[in-house]
């Protein structure tokens, strides 16, 4: 009796074990740069207080133009990374030992289950209680509408609605849609974590040129640009591999080693 006790505790063992392990992430997930950029987003007190600085220019700036002009006022913020937190979408991807897909991409979406990135709601709701207008202009899809602006609303987000939240239509520039909320507004404001987010100079430069713009715009930086941090993705890593994003992982891993610096 005892002996069959004894091996029904190691039988036991052995399943909870086996159980547990299939849970974790795989052995090689810790060299995965997403999983540790995205442990900094979710974790590092300096991230929060990256964002909290970002947002508290934000309102310093929108004070000073609500008395400048009667012009109706708006503010354009992108929505990934600006507004919302994707980096469990990074790290569920590196679990499963996936790169980007864009089907997962809309699986995530359609979960509406983005948090909000740390003060992203009261700056909002300040900007907004100032008359100011808030239009979402983000490069999600048609097709992801419902999602995004199910999860914009269950923060109680201002101007998440349909007319305020422009879409990816034909093109990922988003010059056409930042124009179209200017001829009726003055954007006293543009948020964003991609320099694209703030002015077509950026739109797919290369990594020179794109260095090249953010010097000639430097006065715009913390006065009308403001930048968020994404370590995880955007143009910056596109810029590296000359957004020939058919590469595989292991030659854009051999692009980003060629152009580190090391002593």
């Amino acid at each position: 009796m005892t002996r069959y006790l004894f091996l029904s505790i190691v039988f036991t063992v052995l399943f909870c074990s086996c159980k547990t392990t299939r849970q974790l992430a795989p052995e090689n997930t810790s060299l995965n740069g997403k999983v540790f950029t995205s442990l900094f987003q979710q974790r590092a007190a300096e991230y929060r207080a990256l964002c909290l600085q970002s947002y508290n220019i934000a309102r310093l700036r929108a004070d000073e133009f609500v008395a400048q002009s009667t012009k109706p006022k708006a503010i354009i913020t992108d929505i990934d990374e600006t507004i919302l937190n994707n980096s469990p979408f990074a790290v569920h991807q590196a679990y499963s030992g996936k790169e980007y897909t864009q089907s997962d991409w809309y699986d995530w979406t359609s979960r509406s289950s983005a948090d909000t990135m740390p003060g992203a709601a009261n700056l909002l709701n300040y900007i907004h209680s100032k008359g100011i207008n808030i239009f979402y202009i983000t490069n999600r899809d048609e097709k992801e509408r419902s999602g995004t602006l199910k999860n914009l609303q269950q923060f109680g987000l201002p101007d998440a609605d349909s007319a305020h939240l422009l879409l990816k239509q034909s093109s990922s520039s988003k010059e056409t849609r930042r124009l179209q909320v200017m001829k009726d507004y003055e954007v006293v404001l543009l948020m964003g974590d991609n320099l694209s987010d703030f002015s077509a100079l950026f739109d797919r430069k290369t990594e020179e040129e794109r260095k090249q713009n953010v010097d000639a715009s430097v006065t715009e930086f913390g006065k009308k640009f403001i930048v968020f941090p994404n370590a995880n993705y955007g143009d910056w890593e596109g810029a590296l591999y000359k957004y020939n994003y058919k590469l595989t992982q292991q030659q854009k891993d051999s692009v980003m080693k060629s152009v580190l610096k090391i002593y």
